[in-house]
């Protein structure tokens, strides 16, 4: 697949991008090393090889699934303006 300089214009006149003719020129060859590139990739043969999540072999370190602090509901509830059952109440701002 290839694509013109005439096709970028439109693309561009699309995203409502101004671009000169040059630019025009320049970002056709480009996206067509892409395109090409992406054609090559296409042809190499993957049928034995597994999906990865991820090209290196790391895993993340997760810290425990543990309670640090205490339960201060209480008390930043004792401070706020309104609460109610434990829920804090604000203005109505949609009719």
């Amino acid at each position: 697949m290839s694509l013109s300089k005439d096709q970028v214009k439109s693309v561009a006149n699309l995203a409502r991008l101004a671009i000169s003719e040059e630019q025009a020129e320049a970002t056709a060859d480009s996206l067509n090393n892409i395109l090409s590139l992406v054609e090559q990739m296409n042809q190499v043969d993957t049928t034995d090889v597994a999906p990865m999540a991820h090209p290196l072999d790391v895993y993340q370190r997760l810290r425990a699934d543990e309670v640090t602090e205490a339960n201060q509901r209480e008390h930043f509830q004792s401070i706020a303006p309104a609460t109610e059952d434990g829920c804090y109440l604000v203005p109505k701002v949609i009719e």
